[in-house]
């Protein structure tokens, strides 16, 4: 993709080519969108510690997530509508990370379904669960997981109520969602996306449509979603979740320490400190100003990654510094999506990796596995400050 440089750059990209509606899902947060923001900017807070005189060669930036070896340490996040960026997204992205060496993680709103990827792609790849009233569905969510090789499980436990999200509501996507004729007129302003999309195999949630009860078309699907958000939900509602899944499961959506405490009393393998991408309660502290309080409260009782706001490979290098295992992104490879299809995913990536391989050698460093705080400068945490 000539002269794409940055994340930035597939962003103004994919905002040329996608129509405005799924374009703002990816690229919006919450009411006022402080948290969206924060995330992002909270890492200018943390400066690094530049180093000279250390020899720099035969660097590294691979790891291992869960026993499981990556090429760097991050992961594709689970991301709702992943196949509104771009014709067949999940399946183009899933290949994307497999030959790059990172995983991926489907979403339950997916609008590929789990064999679509399964079928397309050669390695285990990560699903995302979010936990709903129907448990028949989800009984059965579990087992097609599982029967199409996936061997890690991430649940997000801060969506039990929905998050008011205001350019989804400007849009008309809401449950039901209100198409009008502003719609018609973004689709047809992007005649390259439209196109791809006619020849796509699925345009709704293929995990929903025709394996949830009653559910089997547009029209009975988004009844069945508006009904599923489960205020109820608590700790104890995991014990069945866990006792049919048989691989690795990761809690995502921590930002205190006590929560941190309470998955590691009840032994899960990691958790993802994440605000849901400043998508749900806004206000609240940025992930990587939660990570450390919190890495230091788990004190490597389990795995600690973190997800927002993830925009290059020095943010991810200064999410290592302050403990996280690795870190996921979802907005950064949703641009390149949108961009590129696989090709921007790909590029996503390389982006990424390029900046945090050469970011630790001017730290001084040659492994990702080496980075901790004493390689950053920071205001108003228990580390070095200014």
């Amino acid at each position: 993709m000539k002269n794409i440089l940055t994340i930035e750059d597939l962003k103004l990209r994919a905002r040329r080519k996608v129509p405005k509606m799924f374009y703002d899902y990816a690229d919006s947060g919450s009411w006022e969108e402080k948290t969206y923001n924060s995330n992002s900017d909270d890492f200018n807070k943390i400066k690094f510690r530049q180093r000279v005189g250390v020899n720099v060669e035969k660097r590294s930036t691979s790891t291992n997530f869960l026993g499981q070896p990556v090429s760097i340490p991050l992961a594709l996040a689970p991301t709702g509508l992943c196949g509104m960026q771009h014709r067949d997204g999940e399946i183009l992205a899933a290949q994307a990370s497999e030959e790059f060496g990172v995983p991926f993680t489907l979403s339950t709103m997916s609008i590929c379904s789990i064999e679509d990827v399964a079928e397309k792609t050669n390695k285990p790849f990560w699903f995302q669960l979010y936990v709903m009233k129907d448990k028949e569905f989800i009984s059965r969510l579990l087992q097609r997981a599982q029967e199409a090789g996936c061997n890690v499980l991430q649940i997000t436990m801060d969506l039990n109520i929905l998050g008011q999200r205001h350019a989804d509501v400007r849009n008309g996507l809401s449950a039901p969602p209100k198409f009008t004729l502003k719609h018609i007129k973004q689709i047809i302003s992007r005649p390259g996306w439209a196109l791809g999309m006619l020849k796509a195999k699925r345009h709704f949630f293929a995990n929903v449509v025709g394996h949830a009860s009653g559910v089997t078309d547009n029209a009975t699907l988004w009844s069945w979603i508006a009904e599923q958000f489960d205020a109820a939900f608590s700790w104890e509602d995991l014990d069945w979740i866990r006792n049919q899944w048989n691989g690795k499961i990761l809690l995502k959506g921590i930002l205190d320490p006590e929560d941190a405490d309470m998955a590691v009393k009840l032994g899960y393998d990691g958790i993802i400190v994440s605000n849901h991408g400043g998508r749900q309660l806004d206000g609240t502290i940025s992930s990587i100003s939660a990570l450390p309080n919190i890495v230091d409260r788990v004190n490597n009782k389990c795995e600690v990654y973190m997800d927002g706001g993830i925009m290059s490979g020095q943010d991810l290098c200064k999410a290592l510094c302050l403990g996280a295992k690795g870190a996921l992104i979802g907005r950064a490879f949703l641009y390149g999506l949108g961009a590129g299809g696989k090709e921007g995913v790909t590029k996503c990536l390389e982006i990424i990796k390029n900046s945090l391989d050469e970011t630790i050698a001017f730290l001084g460093e040659k492994d990702v596995n080496n980075l901790n705080r004493e390689n950053i400068l920071l205001e108003n945490l228990n580390t070095r400050k200014f």
